[in-house]
């Protein structure tokens, strides 16, 4: 269905007018939608006709008829240009009530039902009563003055302008809804997810009985107290002064125990007349080596935690070790006792791990330790006390060396990168000098054994020679440093009789040994030994330590299966492995005597393992 528009039909004053052309818009039966084509047409400038052209709203791609704008310049009068004399009738039989009723309710139908079928963008629109406007402006200068027509004639005008424009404002506001229900459906609408109710005292299935706190019968088991996990963990500091050296885990006998001190300071006044003995060849060394092994009789659990620090009195007659443990504790285990449950003796002169210990090379009768609680302190066996040597609650210590052959002078490393130096003879506990260092963190710090006045520390990714005559308070700069490593660095270690070796364990899974036989801007790297030194979080870090009496070999843990304990060359051969059936946890600090064949290795759980001929 179409519905149709009427024009102006008027007459002028004269009867000719040149001929123009005009666009006349048909409808073409024979498609199932109306298509609007432009046909020349003569008309007459006087009389003004009017003429009515169908088109259908099924199709959205109207194009308003716009007249041509020379009409306009040739025609001043308010003309109409239209058909001939010929469609009259026709204009007038449209122009009928009954016929204009009809048509604008049929119109209403086809506007629903292509609305329906599809909708474009209000751009390609065009309203009836915008190509009236349109088409006002273009041909004649206002319809609202309708000279020349009959009363009759003018009220049909305007209704049709009226029906027009409104036919034209609900097409308009049909289109606006149609948009705002597309972009409400386009926004997704926010559905949250409902959660469960957790059931009250609901007991999840797979659960152990230990963590639902009952016992194999159902019976709940009484609550532990958090309080005392808290003391356990953190330990008051002990009080300053010397403490009795009284063993934890003895009675009161303590008859048995001073003879057993006596035993030792006499064996170690036979510790000062020792010879230098020149070194062996590999080949003798490897059959050393090989001789040394383990019993069931040569491991004890001497401490409750894990080992942090293990040493071996040089005497030649009797084997007498000591062991540091997180815990504080030092551990004495005498392996020439004839009961060997009585050999061990446990003792509580620090509040936190045991971080270095070692027995005074000039006085063998004492045994220094140092703690990360702040304290150095030494045992007197002649005393059967544990003096405090140094002592600052400010500061964590690290490592200690003896700075003299004496062992009269200390060089002390502090976790946060300082230097203390303190001297044993002086009275009171507190150091001499302090230094900065250019580290963040010292972890070892080790004395050339010819020019005592260099040492060597460890840290965090770097090595540091220093010069003792050299260190300064404000900042202290090193003479040599070895940047080859990439992560971690647990020890650094001089060769124990030239100095000319130094090797180092870092966590990057290599030990490296670098050549200081020339102590000068740079030291090279000899040689780089592949081995696996990553042992976790609960295991002691591996260090490397030189062989007292074969300065060319150093011995180190290791995580391979069997377990075991690797000695190296400086060159990078494996020189020999100890293995037994009672090594059967890792080893991961290791110290050898000075002159005898006796090695002895600690594991995280405070077990000492000796290998001896």
């Amino acid at each position: 269905m179409s519905w149709p528009i009427a024009e102006a039909e008027g007459r002028a004053g004269s009867k000719q007018c040149p001929e123009v052309q005009v666009n006349e818009y048909k409808e073409n039966e024979n498609l199932a939608y109306t298509t609007l084509k432009p046909i020349q047409t003569t008309t007459l400038g006087k009389a003004i006709k009017v003429y009515l052209s169908p088109f259908s709203l099924s199709n959205y791609k109207l194009d308003p008829p716009k007249l041509s704008k020379s009409l306009l310049a040739k025609n001043s009068n308010n003309v109409v240009v239209c058909k001939k004399t010929k469609l009259k009738k026709n204009c007038r039989e449209f122009l009928t009530p009954k016929r204009e009723l009809t048509v604008q309710k049929s119109s209403l139908d086809t506007y629903t039902e292509s609305n329906k079928l599809e909708h474009k963008s209000s751009s390609d629109l065009v309203t009836p009563s915008g190509d009236m406007e349109s088409s006002d402006e273009d041909t004649t200068p206002g319809l609202d003055d309708f000279s020349g027509l009959s009363p009759y004639e003018r009220k049909r005008l305007k209704n049709i302008r009226e029906n027009a424009n409104f036919f034209a404002s609900l097409q308009l506001s049909e289109s606006a809804t149609r948009l705002r229900e597309m972009i409400k459906k386009r926004q997704p609408t926010e559905s949250k997810r409902k959660r469960p109710r957790k059931k009250e005292n609901e007991i999840g299935c797979r659960r152990s009985m230990r963590l639902l706190k009952v016992d194999p019968l159902g019976v709940s088991l009484p609550e532990i107290p958090a309080q005392l996990a808290l003391i356990e963990e953190e330990k008051p500091l002990l009080p300053p002064g010397p403490l009795e050296m009284i063993p934890e885990n003895q009675d009161d006998r303590n008859e048995l125990f001073k003879m057993v001190l006596k035993t030792w300071t006499e064996m170690s006044k036979t510790c000062t007349e020792n010879t230098e003995k020149g070194l062996s060849s590999i080949k003798s060394y490897k059959a050393n080596l090989s001789g040394m092994i383990i019993s069931g009789d040569t491991v004890r659990k001497l401490t409750k935690g894990s080992i942090n620090s293990v040493a071996i009195h040089p005497s030649e007659t009797r084997t007498l070790v000591a062991a540091g443990a997180k815990s504080g504790q030092i551990g004495l285990w005498d392996l020439t006792q004839q009961y060997k449950e009585n050999g061990i003796y446990v003792f509580y002169p620090h509040s936190q791990p045991v971080g270095s210990l070692y027995f005074s090379p000039a006085h063998p009768a004492h045994l220094l330790s140092l703690s990360y609680d702040g304290t150095l302190r030494c045992g007197d066996f002649s005393s059967a006390v544990f003096e405090e040597v140094y002592r600052n609650e400010r500061s964590s210590f690290s490592s200690f060396d003896f700075l003299t052959e004496d062992g009269s002078t200390l060089l002390v490393g502090h976790w946060d990168g300082h230097l203390s130096l303190v001297d044993r003879r002086t009275p009171g506990n507190s150091y001499e000098n302090i230094f900065n260092s250019s580290m963040k963190k010292i972890r070892t710090v080790h004395v050339h054994p010819m020019l005592r006045q260099y040492f060597i520390t460890a840290g965090l990714r770097d090595v540091h020679i220093y010069d003792a005559r050299h260190l300064n308070s404000r900042g202290s700069q090193p003479l040599i440093s070895l940047t080859e490593h990439t992560k971690s660095i647990a020890s650094a270690y001089f060769s124990p009789v030239t100095g000319n070796r130094v090797v180092t364990t870092c966590a990057d899974c290599k030990l490296r040994v670098f050549d200081s036989s020339c102590i000068s801007s740079q030291i090279p790297l000899l040689t780089t030994i592949r081995h696996n030194t990553i042992t976790g979080r609960w295991l002691t870090r591996f260090q490397a330590v030189w062989d007292p009496k074969q300065e060319d070999c150093f011995i180190v843990g290791s995580m391979a299966h069997p377990r075991r304990v690797d000695v190296f060359h400086e060159t990078g051969k494996n020189v020999h492995s100890f293995f037994g059936e009672c090594l059967m946890s890792v080893c991961s600090l290791n110290v050898m005597h000075p002159t005898r064949y006796i090695l002895a290795g600690g594991n995280s759980s405070g077990r000492l393992h000796v290998f001896m001929n």
